[in-house]
């Protein structure tokens, strides 16, 4: 186990770091000043509009200029940039990717609509002779059609009904015909958009967004796992049963240390077997990293996750990662509550072990059903006695009314008497961990202090 010796206030409160993070308020205020200049240019370019069909018209240009700026930034979102997912953490860009994905594919269906709507106003035609007129006179409409068919698509398949359906696997995959619907309506934008063919520095800058995101995607989800893994030499060292579904599986490499892994984070792994290598799924660290040893702990919710149980010792493995900002970093007073919920204790044991504190500060809830479903039970209480930290297993089925529940607001006060002087980093499936969340907040503890990620696709 690591011992954590008394030192100074500061060093307590979060490891001292001199990495760059990108936080949320100058992520947001880019991505803000990038929309603003869009519209800006919209604005240069638009002298002056008549007519029913030239407003129609005009409003389809700046619905298509804004969902081609937000595809870039949804693509930036998801290059998994270090800055980003350590300073804003990566169920945030999650969320936020998703959010601005119903926009894309809103204002991609408004531009198709409004451009058709207005080039019939000012013809004088119908919609759909007109319609056919763009698709056979015009073959990079032909294609943007294409594209926003697959843009439809994958916002269907994104939709949280349609998500409960499809493997993450299937899900996954699916999301990488989001690149071929870019690259159909990337011509598209500069063959027909007003704003683009008599504008150089317009066409330039446009093209230079596109080209930096995507040299991001080339470098941080393909080039640098590859580096990292003919550097690194990660190898299954051994597969342990923690429980009937449960396996830890420890991982050596050469210079660990250089991954700048942190307790808390994941890493996408992908395990180099016939029937696993495809795939990249993430899993959380469940013990803080070494430099020459990591730790994994995976339920077996699903095919892939299952299957690991059959590892053998030897296997090669690509890590890509650290991500997420469910760290130390985050902290902001003294004393820390963490409550995992079922196999949300997987990053929560790493930091109950690492995290900087006094004794009497820290203090761990572990929430399941049963207690057989208790994972690192041995492990949780050598940790407590070594670092004088209280911990507590709660067990049993979820109550039927919210005041039943182990978990409910009061009895969170009744546990922890101070609630709102701590910070608390929560882990758990994604309905317990909202619910925590409500009853936290009912608590009095402020959403500021309240940390977690979830990793539900």
């Amino acid at each position: 186990m690591t011992a954590v010796a008394p030192g100074r206030t500061a060093s307590r409160l979060g490891p001292e770091r001199d990495r760059f993070r990108l936080t949320k308020l100058p992520t947001m205020a880019v991505i803000g000043a990038g929309g603003v200049a869009t519209i800006v240019l919209w604005v240069r370019d638009t002298i002056y509009v008549t007519g029913l069909g030239g407003w129609l018209t005009n409003a389809g240009r700046i619905t298509g200029l804004l969902a081609g700026y937000l595809i870039v930034v949804l693509l930036a979102l998801m290059a998994r940039v270090p800055a980003l997912e350590r300073g804003v953490g990566t169920d945030q860009l999650a969320r936020w990717h998703s959010s601005l994905g119903r926009y894309v594919v809103s204002l991609s269906v408004a531009h198709t609509l409004l451009i058709i709507w207005g080039y019939a106003v000012t013809a004088r035609a119908g919609l759909w002779p007109q319609t056919w007129t763009l698709l056979t006179s015009y073959t990079d409409v032909l294609m943007a059609t294409v594209s926003l068919g697959l843009l439809v698509l994958i916002g269907i398949v994104s939709a949280r009904a349609a998500r409960r359906r499809l493997r993450y696997e299937t899900w996954h995959l699916l999301h990488f015909y989001t690149y071929l619907a870019i690259a159909l309506a990337f011509s598209h934008q500069f063959a027909t958009g007003a704003d683009f063919v008599t504008n150089k520095p317009a066409r330039y800058w446009w093209s230079a967004m596109y080209v930096l995101v995507g040299a991001l995607l080339l470098w941080f989800r393909l080039i640098q796992p590859l580096i990292n893994a003919a550097r690194l030499q990660l190898r299954v060292v051994a597969v342990q049963p923690e429980s009937a579904d449960a396996v830890s599986i420890w991982i050596s490499g050469h210079n660990l240390d250089r991954l700048a892994a942190e307790p808390g984070q994941f890493f996408r792994w992908r395990f180099l077997t016939r029937q696993l290598w495809w795939a990249a799924n993430p899993y959380s660290l469940s013990a803080p990293p070494r430099d020459d040893l990591l730790r994994i702990t995976v339920k077996g919710l699903g095919e892939h996750s299952r299957s690991l149980r059959e590892l053998a010792p030897g296997t090669r493995v690509i890590a890509e990662g650290p991500y997420g900002a469910f760290t130390a970093a985050s902290r902001r007073l003294h004393k820390v509550l963490l409550i995992a919920g079922g196999v949300g204790i997987t990053p929560i044991r790493a930091l109950y072990e690492s995290i900087p504190a006094y004794p009497g500060e820290l203090t761990l809830l572990y929430r399941t059903g049963k207690a057989s479903d208790v994972l690192f039970a041995q492990e949780l209480q050598d940790i407590a006695t070594q670092r004088r930290s209280r911990l507590e297993f709660v067990t049993g089925p979820r109550g039927g009314r919210r005041r039943s529940d182990p978990m409910e607001a009061r009895r969170l006060k009744r546990m922890v008497p101070d609630l709102a002087s701590h910070d608390v980093y929560l882990c758990g499936p994604p309905g317990l961990t909202e619910y925590l969340r409500g009853q936290l907040r009912a608590a009095g503890v402020p959403a500021r202090q309240i940390h977690f990620e979830s990793f539900a696709f």
